[in-house]
């Protein structure tokens, strides 16, 4: 690590590099809503997308002028009745750089414990409603929590020693963690979650892609986080040095509690279902990160080993308990990846960091401080939050309609369809080559007396067979249908979060034959030609006869029209 390094400034220069750098670390934390953003929209289901991405928009727009106007001031207010105030005050008239820079460090991270709580009540909360909690966290919940910590220091002086959370592990994310899941448990479960037996139905998200995106750029914004808490230059001695020590060590956890928490719930969960789930490993990375954040400037480097590694390890088993036992319907883990992982980061504190940080403080002395502290934290978001969502289920102004659910918030909250150009019957690609114009060329004719339908239902990679299969006997026109469904095919396995789910309908195109002047039987054949693999689930052909065909540009009738 970079030692103390002595710079030749003065004090209004070191002042204006760490404005500068606040600034830029600020923007890099606003940057993890993309993150959030993409991670939760890819956990939700395609008809829930537009509804997600509007909260997440909302959560910044709305939240950060509550903390302006009355949150940023409150803390500091609350934090001189229950101790010294020790964070910022909202005094704009005196100090333009300090008050607004600290304002925006402040709010980028007020924001973040605010939208962590909209990916446990996605797919089934008013938008109005989550609105209303965020003007509440950002205004009131969360400055309180600042207030008997960052800007209070009333747990400190309780008992007389040291609470230690250098980023907000247990500050903003186990706080949004538990107010999500607070939320979520007043909501109730979305609608089929769970069976008249209590059994668990699993719901995938909509995209893998999405929320492996999400997690990288939280973990990029993640660095903003926990090494922009520490100062670039301090004073020592009478002199200012650069803080590598602090910067560097900070890195370090930083970055190894990463890595071993996707490699911990991965583990976790091969050992449980013989597979390495990929959202696991996603949301294992986020609750490394989550541990570590409380303590990454104390931690030793094993600490940062064993920390990321506990961290990611009890993602699936508390996800599980929360699902099964508990039945609270947590829609995006966020209990398990920010909550339970901030509080168990917050509490290996003494167990995990190196004897200067301890200064003398004995290993019981410092957990009894980091449980207070937890507890306080966990005690008020639990209360204030049921309080805002029960009184707002009181007036059933919490959960949309079971119409609007099953329909999707898309549609029902903001009129608007995320995919319009997919889960629709359109007309399936298949990478063949188009019929020359020359081949094309009506089936029916004035000798023909009968018309016949021939469908079929093949798979979707093997349609360029059969259209070529079509041409060459032929009969080049078709009309072809996205569909799904079962026959004889064998039902397949799906996994989400490492629980296994059946899928029975499969994806197939269906492929629909108007002939008159080529036999249907060759027709038929030239199908089985081209959509035959010799596996269950290649398809079936159907012939039907048609009593009746009208062209409807010339009008004619019969075998002519076809």
């Amino acid at each position: 690590m970079v030692g103390a390094m002595p710079l030749q400034i003065g004090a209004e220069t070191a002042g204006a590099i760490n404005y500068t750098w606040i600034l830029v670390v600020s923007f890099l934390i606003f940057f993890m809503h993309a993150g959030f953003a993409m991670l939760e929209a890819g956990q939700v289901r395609s008809k829930n997308v537009a509804n997600q991405l509007t909260k997440n928009l909302l959560t910044w727009s709305v939240g950060v002028l509550a903390f302006l106007l009355v949150g940023a001031g409150l803390a500091p207010l609350v934090g001189d009745l229950v101790g010294s105030t020790g964070g910022w005050s909202f005094t704009p008239n005196n100090s333009p750089a300090s008050w607004g820079t600290g304002w925006f460090y402040g709010a980028v991270f007020a924001m973040t414990a605010a939208t962590i709580v909209s990916g446990a009540v996605a797919g089934r909360a008013k938008l109005r409603a989550y609105v209303t909690y965020t003007i509440a966290l950002a205004a009131v919940i969360y400055p309180v929590v600042l207030a008997f910590t960052w800007s209070g220091y009333w747990v400190n002086e309780f008992l007389g020693t040291f609470f230690q959370d250098f980023a907000g592990g247990m500050i903003v994310h186990g706080m949004g963690g538990i107010a999500g899941l607070t939320a979520a448990w007043v909501l109730g479960p979305r609608m089929d979650r769970y069976n008249e037996d209590g059994s668990v139905n699993v719901i995938p998200g909509h995209s893998l892609t999405f929320a492996v995106l999400g997690t990288l750029l939280l973990a990029f914004g993640w660095y903003g986080f926990n090494v922009g808490t520490a100062s670039v230059v301090v004073q020592e001695g009478g002199e200012w040095v650069l803080n590598g020590d602090t910067l560097g060590r900070v890195v370090l956890t930083t970055t190894v509690a990463m890595a071993m928490g996707a490699i911990g719930a991965g583990s976790v969960a091969w050992a449980k279902t013989g597979k390495v789930d990929t959202l696991y490993v996603a949301n294992g990375l986020l609750a490394g990160l989550v541990g570590i954040t409380a303590i990454p400037n104390v931690a030793t480097w094993w600490g940062a080993f064993v920390v990321g590694g506990l961290a990611g390890a009890q993602l699936p088993l508390v996800f599980g308990f929360v699902e099964k036992t508990l039945k609270i319907d947590d829609v995006c883990a966020v209990f398990p990846v920010h909550g339970s992982a901030g509080v168990l980061g917050t509490l290996l504190y003494p167990f995990v960091a190196t004897d200067a940080a301890l200064g003398g403080t004995s290993i019981a002395d410092a957990f009894v401080a980091q449980f207070l502290g937890v507890a306080m934290i966990t005690v008020w978001t639990v209360a204030a939050t049921a309080a805002v969502w029960g009184g707002l289920k009181a007036i059933g102004q919490a959960r949309v309609t079971p119409a609007h659910e099953r329909e999707g918030l898309d549609v029902a909250e903001h009129g608007v369809d995320t995919y319009p150009e997919f889960g629709k019957p359109d007309v399936a690609t298949d990478g063949g080559a188009p019929v020359p114009e020359e081949q094309l060329r009506t089936d029916g004719g004035s000798f023909a007396t009968d018309i016949e339908m021939v469908m079929a239902v093949v798979r979707p990679d093997k349609l360029g067979d059969v259209k070529k299969a079509l041409a060459e006997v032929g009969a080049p026109s078709l009309t072809v249908t996205n569909v799904s469904g079962r026959g004889s095919q064998p039902a397949k396995k799906g996994q989400w979060r490492g629980e296994e789910y059946t899928v029975d309908l499969h994806q197939k195109v269906k492929i629909e034959c108007i002939v008159s002047d080529v036999p249907a039987e060759d027709v038929v054949d030239a199908i089985r030609d081209g959509a035959n693999t010799g596996e269950p689930g290649d398809g079936k052909v159907f012939v039907l006869p048609v009593t009746q065909a009208t062209q409807i540009r010339t009008g004619a009738t019969g075998p002519e029209a076809v």
